[in-house]
C-alpha cells in the first residue's frame, strides 16, 4: 500500500517513523507551495478555512505521485477540523480519485472504531510493531520540540542570520533517518548544544508569546513564516503549543493525564472563558495569560480566517490584554494574506510593547 498524509510543520518525521515500522510504502506530498494552495483553493469550499484547503492540496499532489491510502486525523467538538476528512473525501471522489481515506479519530471518541482502524493499518503485523513505531515517533516529536525551542532563542541573537535555521534543517534531515531511541537522543543533545553556542550567551531583550490554532502555529507556509520573521526582528518566540503536546492530547490513551491537562487550562482561562469552545480556543486564552506571567512582553494570536474557536478567544483577549497590561495582536490568515502586510503589522506591534522592552530592544 502506498500511504500519504498532509503536511503540518514537521509531523512528517513523526509519521515516517511509525509508517516505516509498519512496512508501508510512504508517498509524502511535495513540500507545501503556492501550487498546493492553488489546488486546494480551486477544489475546496470557498469559505473553508485555510488548513482544509492546504491539506486538500497536499492530498491532490500526493495522489498525482501514486498515493493510494490517505491518512487524516479526525476530531470532535465545535471545531470544523472534525469534518475536514469527510469533506475532502467527497471532493476527491467527485474528482475521480479512487483512493481510500483512513480517518484516525481521537481514541476517546470511540475505542472500537479506533482499534478497528489500527488493526486494518497493521495488516498481519503484530501490535508491537505499532508500539515500536509509536514510541520512536513520539521520541522524535519531543526531540523536534526541544531543538526548535532552542532555535527560537537563537534566531534573534545569532551573529549571522540564517545559521540557526540551516542547522535546524540539518537536524531534521538526520532525525528523519534515525532508527533508534539512542540516535534520537544523541541528535537532540548535539543540536541543542550547537544552537546554544550560536547564542554566545546572549538572550533577546524582547519576548513575545505565540498562541492560536494548531495548524497555523506549526505550519510555516500557512503563517507566512511568522516565527522566523519574529526572530529576524530580534524577538524571542515563546509558546506552549508544540507538536508533541498536540499528538499527546489528540491521540493519548492516558485519560487521567488528558483530564489533568484540561483542568489546568480551564482554571487559567476561567476568569475570561469558562467553556470548551473547540479547537484551541481555550488554550489561546490560558496560554496568553501563562506566557505573560512567565515574562512575555506581548502576545500574537494566529488563526485561519473564519476559525470559530479562535474568534471566540479573540473576543475575550482584549480584556485579558487590559488586565495584564500587555498588547495582544490577532492575525487571521487565508489565501489572500500578503507577506508585506504581515511584516508591517508585526513591526507596528513591536512599537506597542511596554516602554522598557522597547528601550532594551533599541539598545
Amino acid at each position: 500500500m502506498k500511504v500519504t498524509y498532509p503536511h503540518m510543520g514537521t509531523i512528517n518525521i513523526v509519521l515516517n517513523a511509525l509508517l516505516r515500522e509498519l512496512n508501508l510504502e510512504i508517498v509524502p506530498p511535495p513540500p507545501t507551495s503556492k501550487k498546493t494552495l492553488e489546488l486546494g483553493t480551486a477544489h475546496g469550499p470557498e469559505f473553508a478555512c485555510l488548513p482544509l484547503k492546504i491539506t486538500l492540496g497536499n492530498f491532490l499532489e500526493a495522489l498525482e505521485q501514486g498515493a493510494e491510502i490517505l491518512i487524516m486525523a479526525g476530531g470532535c467538538g465545535p471545531c470544523r477540523f472534525g469534518y475536514y476528512a469527510q469533506v475532502q473525501r467527497e471532493i476527491l471522489t467527485d474528482l475521480g480519485h479512487n483512493s481510500t481515506m483512513l480517518i484516525l479519530e481521537p481514541p476517546q471518541t470511540g475505542w472500537i472504531d479506533f482499534l478497528g482502524k489500527l488493526r486494518w493499518l497493521l495488516g498481519g503485523l503484530p501490535v508491537r510493531a505499532f508500539q515500536r513505531g509509536w514510541t520512536l515517533g513520539m521520541a522524535k516529536a519531543r526531540a523536534i520540540d526541544c531543538v526548535e525551542e532552542e532555535l527560537e532563542r537563537t534566531r534573534p541573537v545569532e551573529a549571522l542570520s540564517g545559521v540557526g535555521n540551516a542547522e535546524f534543517n540539518r537536524f531534521l534531515n538526520q532525525l528523519d533517518q534515525a532508527t533508534t531511541l539512542a540516535e534520537t537522543a544523541k541528535l537532540t543533545k548535539t543540536y541543542q548544544s550547537l544552537l546554544r553556542q550560536l547564542q554566545e550567551g546572549r538572550r533577546a531583550s524582547i519576548k513575545v508569546g505565540v498562541v492560536g490554532e494548531i495548524y497555523t502555529v506549526l505550519e510555516p507556509f500557512s503563517n507566512q513564516d511568522l516565527l522566523q520573521r519574529l526572530g529576524a526582528l530580534g524577538v524571542e518566540v515563546q509558546r506552549k503549543l508544540r507538536l508533541s503536546h498536540w499528538i499527546s492530547e489528540h491521540l493519548t490513551l492516558n485519560s487521567r493525564k488528558r483530564r489533568q491537562f484540561r483542568q489546568e487550562i480551564t482554571a487559567l482561562a476561567k476568569p475570561y472563558l469558562q467553556y470548551f469552545v473547540g479547537g484551541h480556543g481555550l488554550e489561546s486564552v490560558a496560554h496568553s495569560i501563562q506566557l505573560c506571567q512567565e515574562g512575555a512582553s506581548g502576545i500574537i494570536q494566529v488563526a485561519p480566517l473564519t476559525c470559530m474557536p479562535e474568534i471566540v478567544a479573540e473576543t475575550v483577549l482584549p480584556q485579558v490584554s487590559k488586565d495584564i497590561g500587555k498588547p495582544i495582536l490577532t492575525l487571521f490568515v487565508d489565501e489572500q494574506t500578503a507577506p508585506a502586510g504581515l511584516q508591517t503589522r508585526l513591526e507596528a506591534f513591536l512599537d506597542l510593547l511596554p516602554l522598557n522592552d522597547i528601550s532594551q530592544h533599541s539598545s
